[in-house]
């Protein structure tokens, strides 16, 4: 045998198992069905624009990433530490003080949230700041929206703020998701920038590849059989190795192996436009706190990123939670006509430029989602698996899935 691990899936995790592997000197191949890597973090280049499928962000705290990617070569353009938030038919502006003082002084009067939110606000960053990040998953587990509640934040705050800055993040705006994984994610936003690679999210998992032996990925190669040392291919070939990593999503993962993984998903729907100029002048998220109309949160990457847009365009994207039953059509007309109460009737001349409708954006985490913070990689003797639903969802987690799937292969082969 050639290859001594065929690894299923050229996403972060696949390919994260493949650098490990390397590290070791074992022999793998990775396959992945489509033309390119990365899994769900994919770009596509319509029109000289960079438009991510789905809008996506990077954190610079995660550990993980920290270890594998060179920052420096990704040229990471960083979100402004807050939000403007939609409130009242005017935007108001929240400001993280501990990077911003002097805004963050302003946003103390703004009427998102009362002055006792902001102090709670600062309790809660100190509370998820101390201990290890691992500390983060061994807390009590209950629902994001319960453990604001108990932590004493008013409806106001939670509604106008929480719901569509969280809902942005886990793709659900009941804020059902773990509580541990809320934590996780405002100590990674407390301790590191909101960033976007410069030329598109993809970036991050080319650069991975990058660093792995040549033809080590081989692309259009749709495995629709998994067996203990052995994929069939849907061309009919049979490769065989000693050991197979799956290192797909939950739900593509259950087929393959015919066994229970969570693939409960949360999805979502973004709309990308162009435009001459810029509704914002800050590379800010903004955030629908409003409670009505389809949006959720939407941004201009090429603020902050300019190869997102050629010339003097500007790309929008606008986000809206999950699959939403309108077409493409009638959702475009209801979000220009929520976006044009915001930003007035220069919004109808905004040109649209692909609607993204993604059913498996995220895996959900609702409790008891992480009482197990990671769960098993070892399948069956000679199979193993990761992927985010392994670990938690996000980049992080999705790269420590891979890097733990190859460690306990590895200490199987010893």
């Amino acid at each position: 045998m050639d290859d001594e691990v065929l690894i299923v899936g050229a996403g972060l995790a696949g390919l994260c198992c493949g650098i490990r592997l390397q590290q070791a000197n074992v022999r793998f191949r990775i396959l992945e069905a489509a033309d390119g890597v990365g899994g769900r973090i994919r770009t596509d280049t319509v029109e000289g624009f960079q438009l991510d499928r789905g809008f996506q962000v990077f954190l610079t705290a995660y550990p993980e990433a920290q270890k594998l990617l060179d920052y420096n070569a990704l040229d990471l353009r960083c979100f402004e530490p807050g939000a403007l938030v939609r409130f009242g038919g005017a935007f108001h502006r929240l400001t993280d003080p501990w990077r911003r003082p002097v805004q963050g002084l302003a946003s103390v009067f703004s009427p998102i949230g009362t002055f006792t939110d902001k102090v709670r606000v600062g309790l809660l960053r100190s509370r998820v700041l101390r201990g290890t990040l691992e500390d983060r998953f061994r807390g009590q587990e209950t629902t994001t929206l319960r453990a604001l509640q108990t932590s004493g934040f008013s409806s106001s705050m939670i509604d106008r703020f929480f719901r569509p800055f969280l809902g942005g993040i886990f793709l659900e705006s009941e804020l059902q998701t773990s509580s541990r994984m809320f934590e996780f994610v405002f100590r990674m936003f407390s301790t590191g920038d909101a960033a976007l690679p410069g030329q598109g999210m993809e970036a991050i998992p080319r650069q991975l590849a990058s660093g792995l032996p040549t033809d080590s990925v081989q692309l259009n190669a749709h495995v629709v059989r998994v067996d203990a040392q052995s994929v069939q291919l849907a061309s009919g070939e049979t490769l065989r190795a000693r050991a197979v990593v799956v290192a797909v999503e939950g739900a593509a993962a259950a087929k393959l192996l015919g066994g229970a993984i969570p693939d409960a998903a949360q999805g979502v729907t973004c709309l990308y436009f162009s435009a001459d100029r810029s509704p914002v002048d800050e590379p800010l998220l903004v955030l629908n706190g409003e409670g009505h109309g389809p949006v959720n949160n939407l941004c201009v990457p090429s603020i902050g990123a300019p190869l997102y847009a050629p010339g003097k365009q500007h790309l929008i994207s606008a986000s809206v939670l999950g699959i939403h039953p309108a077409d493409d059509a009638s959702l475009q007309a209801a979000v220009r006509q929520q976006l044009a109460g915001w930003y007035g009737p220069e919004v109808n001349r905004w040109r649209h430029l692909r609607t993204y409708r993604i059913p498996y954006a995220l895996p959900r985490q609702s409790p008891p989602a992480l009482s197990v913070p990671e769960r098993a990689v070892r399948w069956q003797p000679g199979v193993y698996i990761c992927g985010d639903h392994r670990d938690n969802a996000s980049i992080q987690g999705a790269m420590v899935s891979g890097r733990r799937a190859a460690e306990a292969l590895l200490e199987d082969f010893a």
